[in-house]
């Protein structure tokens, strides 16, 4: 039966060296009491240290310093403070040096004090795809060697690249590149995991585990099976205590079996459903939210990308969206009144509703569903969905596209690798240049200042996406406001040009390579460029043949 403890003494149950796996998505799943309380202990102490850190997604903010990007203030009661300083993960960075020293995940941007050490190489570690991290604990908890699988394969995470290493410090790939039934394959090692750090929403008398107020179910099962099976420890912070046998037992989503520690918190601010909101009903199905109250974007280049990203949905299609603007695709096909023609969803296990974008990225507003994260990739890696939008941070002349490093800013993969492996429809969007300065009005796009980075080079500093690797039947478009590449026998080429642009002046003397043109090169539709546009109902009933 589970012991109810505080954070200090949770803290002080962790050996140095200790080899820790983290679950959740932003804020929601992350015991962050229980993180500061490891935090100040390693300050006064000098201990624990030398951790071995595991996560899946992003866990933290995704704003730098001590800004929230897009928080919008809801808190528990009136009086409770404005969050300080970068919470999640960042929270164990903050120690300094020392705390941890190698650090794995798949998506590692947020935690913005690790990441400046990592950058630093003051902490060695690899990132590796999203589905591998969440779906690894698996195999760890069933006691198996390890996962074998063809993510990853071409893109930074494979050997003959980079093997997914941080930095230059880090010496040991994240993976083994093999052969199997005359394939390539790639091969993740299962790793003995000693302690678990969770977050639920209720623990009852006996260490049963409900996610009540979570939006995301997350990977708790598994990393809490995994640590059990290795002979480790599993601690659980939650909000509030129940009596025992009076959960619903299909709430309970970490049996008290698994659990050794419980941790009720203290801290109003330490149990953040999302990172711009600290409870959502709509997220975890206490209610469901009118779409008219769903918000509407003005008119700008990102919401004429988004449009043009929502053409591409077919009918009665399982949709997948990213962060950044392919996220609005959601409010897009809302306010456009075609939400009953699709279902979305988030690799973090939302099932239909609208997919929210930052700060609440992992999120959906009414889902119809809501599934753990790792059944969430296994559905996505066997092909589940029929399209994905993605975000393009920079794009190269093979089709190669980059979102998970620039410069020393390491970010990581996410889930990116795995949804653009086995998705037949892949549609990559962002501006085309950055730092530029437009203007949208009368079904026009008008160029005020052009931009100053340029993200269609001649190579990416990273391959998140292979050109080279793509399926047969693959559909791959790079959407921006102002054209529209198809990736056509593995060659970039510019099927769309907007409306007001000229395709030399403000497209091929800002790229870095020399894409091919279409002989049947069109005109992007000009009510994508105006305020009131009504035209996305027919585009994706056509795309159905009806």
């Amino acid at each position: 039966m589970a012991k109810f403890i505080t954070a200090r003494e949770a803290a002080e149950l962790i050996p140095d060296g200790a080899v820790i796996g983290v679950g959740g998505m932003g804020l929601s799943g992350f015991p962050e009491e229980v993180a500061c309380a490891i935090r100040d202990l390693y300050r006064e102490t000098g201990h624990p240290r030398n951790l071995e850190l595991h996560q899946g997604s992003a866990m933290g903010d995704h704003g730098y310093g001590n800004r929230f990007v897009g928080w919008d203030k809801q808190r528990r009661t009136e009086n409770d403070p404005e969050p300080e300083g970068v919470r999640g993960l960042s929270r164990l960075g903050e120690a300094g040096p020392g705390l941890v020293t190698k650090w794995y995940g798949a998506h590692v941007q947020s935690a913005h004090a690790l990441n400046d050490l990592a950058a630093k190489g003051e902490i060695t570690g690899c990132c590796i795809p999203q589905g591998v991290a969440v779906n690894l604990w698996r195999e760890i908890a069933a006691g198996r060697p390890g996962l074998l699988t063809k993510v990853g394969l071409g893109t930074f995470v494979d050997p003959r690249l980079e093997g997914g290493r941080m930095n230059e410090q880090t010496k040991e790939n994240a993976a083994d590149l093999v052969e199997f039934n005359g394939e390539e394959y790639l091969f993740y090692r299962s790793f003995p995991l000693n302690v678990a750090l969770l977050r639920g929403t209720v623990a009852d008398e006996k260490g049963n585990i409900s996610f009540m107020h979570e939006g995301i179910i997350n990977e708790g099962l598994a990393i809490a099976s995994a640590a059990h099976n290795s002979g480790g420890i599993v601690i659980v912070q939650v909000e509030y205590l129940a009596k025992a046998d009076s959960l619903n037992p299909k709430d309970v989503k970490i049996p008290g079996i698994l659990v050794d520690y419980v941790v009720q918190s203290t801290d109003p601010m330490a149990a953040w459903q999302a990172e711009g909101v600290y409870w959502e009903p709509s997220f975890s199905g206490q209610i469901r939210k009118p779409v008219s109250a769903i918000e509407r974007y003005p008119l700008d280049e990102r919401k004429v990308i988004a449009r043009r990203c929502a053409m591409e949905v077919q009918a009665g299609s399982v949709l997948n969206l990213g962060v950044g603007i392919s996220a609005n695709v959601g409010n897009i096909l809302a306010e456009e009144g075609c939400l009953d023609m699709v279902t979305m969803c988030s690799e973090s296990g939302m099932i239909g509703g609208v997919p929210c974008p930052l700060p609440n990225f992992g999120s959906s507003y009414n889902p119809e569903a809501t599934i753990d994260h790792n059944s969430s990739f296994d559905i996505i890696d066997g092909g589940g969905l029929d399209m994905t939008c993605l975000g393009l941070g920079e794009c190269d002349a093979e089709g190669n596209v980059n979102v998970s490093k620039f410069g020393r800013r390491l970010i990581g993969p996410g889930g990116f690798i795995d949804i653009t492996n086995a998705t037949p429809r892949v549609v990559f969007c962002g501006t085309f240049t950055g730092k530029a300065k437009l203007a949208v009005k009368d079904g026009r796009l008008e160029i005020l200042e052009e931009g100053s980075v340029i993200k269609f080079k001649e190579h990416v500093q990273q391959v998140t996406f292979s050109g080279r690797y793509t399926k047969p039947g693959q559909r791959i478009l790079y959407v921006t406001e102002r054209c529209v590449f198809e990736l056509i026998d593995h060659r970039m080429t510019i099927i769309e040009i907007a409306p007001g642009v000229d395709l030399q002046k403000d497209i091929l003397a800002h790229m870095d390579f020399e894409p091919a043109v279409s002989d049947n090169l069109k005109l992007m539709d000009e009510g994508l460029f105006r305020e009131e546009w009504g035209g996305l109902r027919s585009a994706v009933m056509k795309e159905e043949g009806a």
